[in-house]
């Protein structure tokens, strides 16, 4: 095949991959082509986790034999048994006669054994086509399985004059409808969204995804001091698991309001913190990766958003722009206090894209 039809199938591969978003944490997204001849005799992707792996998915559609086919997969097969067997294994008992692979995995698990293996079975392999578009797509379980921690998009939305919220805290809400309806979307790809103290007082929010297909995220709360009130909404709606952080100090202090809370079906943890309550970034996302949380969308409000800033730990920003003029209000990273220019925080591969009347800018953190 020539290199634009060789694209063209590992482009499919993702386009499959992407279906998976949202239920297959804490796997990586994958998708799979078999081609005959120059044509897609089979296809699949990994749909859900604990499920078949994209391969076997793909080798299950096709209505022929795939001896002696051209296998495309978005990430290289696995080696080893885990919930389901190898598909390493799949691809040489049916005698296909290459595979492109477009990355190789980063667990240590993997890295490369898939590879090897196919090759000293006499199968060709060629590894790389479209890599960059392949980590993009999985960066969170990239940074994850190399790491141990979540990856951390920070979500904000604000006013022209920079503002995330009013004077009095309210923030509910300043961009349109359809910016409201990406938001939902997002928390539906991840796996958590997390908001501090400060946003449940002066927003009640329920954090779940109403306006898009999927389920809703399991909901962080960061309360240092325990001062989130008991009546909030997302206390007692069970739309998704509740995690609330808060610092040993305040739960010893408040031993009746963390029965409360569990009672509801929150999951009080305990973490170290300082004399004022703040828990470090460091450990709360150590903490947060333990219980296999590979992605957190972090939606406010100006103190967690300056916190995690502060710490390096953020790897995305996600800035909501609404054409609108809040005046004296908070800005996203108002706790950021900077002598000089060159200490300024900075961005990488920075985009920008209309939603709605909005404007929606990403970019990557550089560290």
């Amino acid at each position: 095949m020539t290199t634009s039809r060789n694209e063209e199938m590992m482009r499919r591969c993702l386009s499959l991959a992407a279906k998976g978003s949202g239920s297959v944490s804490p796997n990586p997204m994958v998708g799979c082509v078999i081609v005959k001849r120059g044509k897609v005799i089979g296809e699949g992707y990994h749909k859900i986790f604990g499920g078949a792996h994209a391969e076997v998915n793909a080798v299950r559609s096709a209505k022929t034999s795939i001896e002696g086919t051209e296998v495309y997969v978005s990430l290289e097969p696995c080696s080893h048994f885990g919930k389901t067997p190898p598909c390493v294994d799949l691809l040489i008992q049916n005698k296909v006669s290459k595979v492109y692979v477009s990355m190789l995995d980063p667990n240590p698990r993997v890295n490369g054994r898939g590879v090897r293996k196919l090759k000293r079975a006499g199968i060709k392999v060629e590894v790389g086509l479209l890599a960059e578009e392949s980590r993009k797509l999985n960066e969170a379980f990239v940074k994850f399985i190399s790491t141990g921690l979540p990856f951390v998009t920070l979500k904000a939305a604000q006013s022209l004059d920079g503002k995330i919220a009013l004077n009095n805290g309210k923030s509910k809400y300043i961009t349109s409808q359809a910016s409201l309806k990406a938001v939902h979307g997002l928390r539906a790809s991840s796996d958590a969204v997390l908001v501090g103290a400060g946003t449940v007082i002066a927003d009640d929010p329920s954090l779940t995804v109403r306006l898009a297909k999927g389920r809703s995220p399991v909901r962080i709360v960061v309360d240092g001091r325990l001062r989130s009130p008991l009546g909030a909404k997302m206390f007692h709606d069970g739309a998704s698991r509740v995690i609330l952080y808060c610092s040993s100090y305040a739960a010893r202090a408040s031993a009746r309001k963390v029965s409360a809370l569990r009672k509801f079906g929150v999951e009080v943890n305990e973490l170290k913190g300082h004399r004022d309550g703040r828990i470090a970034i460091s450990t709360l996302l150590k903490s947060i990766g333990e219980i296999g949380i590979t992605s957190v969308i972090v939606e406010g409000g100006t103190g967690i958003f300056s916190e995690f800033i502060n710490s390096g730990a953020a790897d995305r920003l996600l800035l909501f722009t609404a054409p609108l003029i809040l005046g004296d209000g908070k800005g996203i990273a108002d706790g950021l206090r900077l002598n000089e220019l060159d200490r300024a925080v900075r961005l990488r591969d920075v985009t920008f894209s209309k939603i709605g009347v909005d404007e929606l800018m990403t970019g990557y953190f550089i560290k």
